[in-house]
């Protein structure tokens, strides 16, 4: 399809501020990828109270060995159990994390973007799951891996892939400027044709970054994510875009540049692939996150990446002061974005966007905390060389456990119940929900894969067979979870006041409560959501909530009037009498 004249207006504009004089090479690439395509428009709106996204990977439950298709692809058996239990109901979609060829990192290394990993499967293996689920897919586009073919032909000094990637002087100080999320040297020296070059690589010696300063890699990658669209995609996430653009003299994150190339991304999928939703990850504080919705023009989706955090804070100390002091300043978005709330991720939960938000010593306590339940933290290098926590390492079900109760009965109910609180707040909260697979099913810390691996990250990306995972939902723990998160997510789906855009006003009931009410569209129908954040019962009083006529929990199914007697770690939704 040829590009409207105002897309190309605007993308002439764009591309002149990003590459000048070589504007046109990159709006003809653009022609060219819009030529080639013809998608449809996605129906409906945008979101609604029915949506909430399973994060998992493609490989995360494999065909048990014998079985059949059990020496093949892992992906068809985790539909399978995803339609075994009957979760296309309780999900509207699936994130597929990183499912292409790889080197490393489980998946963030991509060797071939345009290629299923064959651990995983085949395209038809996707667009199967497409078929039951809206699709979300990783777009790792600040980097490659160094066994990708563009890397190797950088090697050999061919075009036009030698400048695809970027090389510096490691004696520039300039460099030290460069903000840092890993603790390894920034640049890796690489043999090439023409020599040993220094190329940069922001998280690993094999992720080597793409050089988007070159019109070709736009283009390329472009044509990646449209391919994406096409191959059933709804929700494109684009991992680390906060360091896409490099300019020395400056700390390289967060770049003007960079917010034009996601302006740019944005445009072109509007045009060729429109209603495709763009999901910005930016691991980074609050203010800096949220600059991602630009004016509208950037990504739909934010992730909020400052709950996982303040809840886990919150529910460890028994205390919501930082928590509900940043749920009442949270920005509101604009028509058409929204956030993406999520306790837990593949990685492990990040604190830079605790910084302004908690005093250092809450930090210092969530990581004694996590270490005591078996986790780890990862630390990254400062600019003057000194190393602080930029993520805690552990499963969220596992976090939220208490090192010091015994294994009966009444401290496993204490420890589900604290954990499925933790997920109830992030379920009523205005957005769109992302639910790890791990949190779904209650899994604990993973201490034989770290041992495996030797990476921490690995604690919380146990892959399970058939056999393992059916077995671990038989235990009483993850079976009380799995029950109770599909309760919580089959009762969210049905309310109205639960839709993305709809209203949301935080309430202060005092610090061992979050407490906030959800308010339908048409303003017809509210829910107030009550979380006990203490381990002692806590008495919560709407009756300064105006007009408020009481109401039936939905729950716990007991009606109440302003007074909501509420038990330890306990959460009520309180949905308003008609």
């Amino acid at each position: 399809m040829p590009l409207p004249d105002a897309v190309r207006d605007s993308l002439t504009a764009q591309f002149a501020t990003l590459y000048g004089d070589r504007a046109s090479e990159a709006l003809a690439g653009v022609e060219a990828i819009a030529e080639r395509y013809d998608l449809p428009a996605k129906q409906g709106e945008l979101w609604d109270e029915a949506d909430a996204v399973l994060i998992t990977y493609g490989d995360m439950v494999r065909p048990d060995s014998g079985e059949a298709g059990g020496d093949g692809h892992a992906l068809p058996a985790q539909t399978k159990w995803l339609l075994d239990h009957e979760l296309n109901g309780p999900l509207s979609g699936v994130h597929l994390l990183p499912h292409f060829p790889y080197s490393s990192d489980d998946g963030f290394s991509v060797i071939d973007y345009r290629a299923v990993d064959p651990d995983v499967g085949d395209w038809d293996d996707v667009e199967a799951l497409g078929e039951r689920f809206d699709l979300a897919f990783d777009y790792v586009l600040n980097h490659c891996s160094a066994e990708n073919a563009w890397f190797k032909a950088f090697l050999k000094q061919e075009k036009p892939y030698k400048d695809w990637f970027i090389v510096e002087d490691p004696e520039d100080p300039r460099l030290q400027q460069v903000t840092r999320p890993r603790t390894h040297p920034l640049l890796t020296p690489f043999q090439t044709a023409d020599g040993t070059k220094h190329v940069w690589t922001t998280f690993s010696a094999d992720q080597v970054d793409l050089n988007f300063a070159e019109p070709g890699v736009m283009i390329e990658m472009l044509d990646v994510l449209i391919g994406y669209a096409a191959r059933g995609a709804r929700i494109l996430r684009m991992d680390a875009i906060a360091y896409l653009w490099k300019r020395l003299g400056t700390n390289c994150i967060h770049l003007p540049e960079t917010h034009t190339a996601l302006k740019v991304m944005r445009e072109v999928l509007d045009a060729v692939a429109p209603g495709t939703l763009i999901l910005s990850e930016t691991n980074v504080p609050h203010a800096e996150n949220i600059s991602y919705f630009g004016g509208g023009d950037e990504a739909h989706l934010v992730y909020n990446f400052s709950l996982p955090p303040l809840l886990l804070d919150a529910l460890t100390t028994g205390d919501g002061q930082y928590l509900n002091d940043w749920l009442r300043g949270l920005s509101e978005p604009g028509t058409g974005m929204t956030y993406f709330n999520f306790t837990a991720s593949h990685d492990g939960v990040g604190v830079r966007p605790l910084e302004g938000l908690a005093p250092p010593e809450r930090l210092e306590g969530l990581v004694a905390a996590v270490e005591a339940r078996g986790g780890q933290v990862s630390r990254r290098t400062n600019p003057d060389g000194s190393k602080t926590p930029y993520e805690l390492n552990c499963t969220y079900f596992s976090a939220l456990g208490d090192p010091s109760a015994g294994n009966d009965a009444g401290a496993r109910d204490a420890h589900v119940r604290r954990f499925l609180s933790s997920q109830a707040v992030m379920l009523a909260l205005k957005g769109i929900p992302g639910i790890y697979f791990h949190s779904l099913v209650g899994t604990p810390n993973w201490g034989e894969g770290v041992a495996q691996t030797g990476r921490a990250r690995t604690v919380n990306r146990r892959k399970f067979s058939r056999s393992e995972l059916d077995e671990h939902l038989q235990t009483p723990a993850a079976a009380a979870v799995f029950e109770g998160y599909i309760t919580l997510l089959n009762l969210r789906r049905a309310e109205p006041a639960f839709h993305p855009e709809a209203g949301q006003t935080v309430l202060d009931l005092g610090p061992d409560l979050v407490a906030l009410v959800r308010i339908d569209r048409d303003e017809t129908e509210r829910i107030a959501c009550l979380t006990n954040l203490t381990g002692s019962p806590v008495t919560a009083d709407l009756s300064d909530v105006s007009g408020w006529r009481g109401g039936v929990d939905l729950i716990g199914g007991a009606d109440h009037a302003q007074q909501v007697e509420l038990g330890p770690w306990q959460t009520a939704w309180v949905k308003e009498t008609a």
